[in-house]
């Protein structure tokens, strides 16, 4: 009988559905997720973008904006120079995903808009983007 009722259990959990909070996201209420990347190592520029894609794909893009705050070492993020992420941050902005870049990292690091991924924002405080997007309801989410 434990067996069947942990069979149970666990066919229950593999196709158990989310339940959306109240209001449920829609094109008028879309859910706001705004993501950091403060580091350059690969995982973390990796898993950003596999997050906001994940969460993309989700909600559907009419039901979500995501907005990429790069600032410190994440800057890396938004640069032209890295093909292979420059692939996957285009193919995430076809999509509506923001990508902001910290225009104070920017000077520290001596790097141009040119230098940015085409549609990349800047803004003069990337922390300051992250605190007055929260501020105003948008939800945080450090992968």
């Amino acid at each position: 009988m434990r067996y069947i009722f942990i069979l149970f259990l666990m066919i229950f959990c593999l196709f158990g559905d989310t339940t959306f909070a109240e209001p449920k996201p829609s094109f008028e209420n879309p859910r706001q997720i705004i993501f950091a990347i403060t580091e350059d190592s690969p995982h973390e520029l990796d898993h950003v973008l596999s997050v906001a894609n994940n969460v993309l794909k989700f909600y559907g893009i009419d039901n979500v904006e995501i907005e990429i705050v790069a600032y410190s070492q994440g800057i890396s993020l938004l640069l032209k120079k890295e093909k292979e992420i420059a692939k996957r941050v285009d193919s995430l902005m076809q999509n509506n995903v923001t990508f902001v870049a910290c225009h104070n990292t920017m000077v520290t690091k001596n790097i141009k808009e040119d230098d940015l991924i085409d549609g990349s924002l800047v803004v003069t405080a990337g922390v300051v983007e992250l605190l007055e997007r929260v501020k105003s309801g948008w939800i945080y989410i450090k992968p």
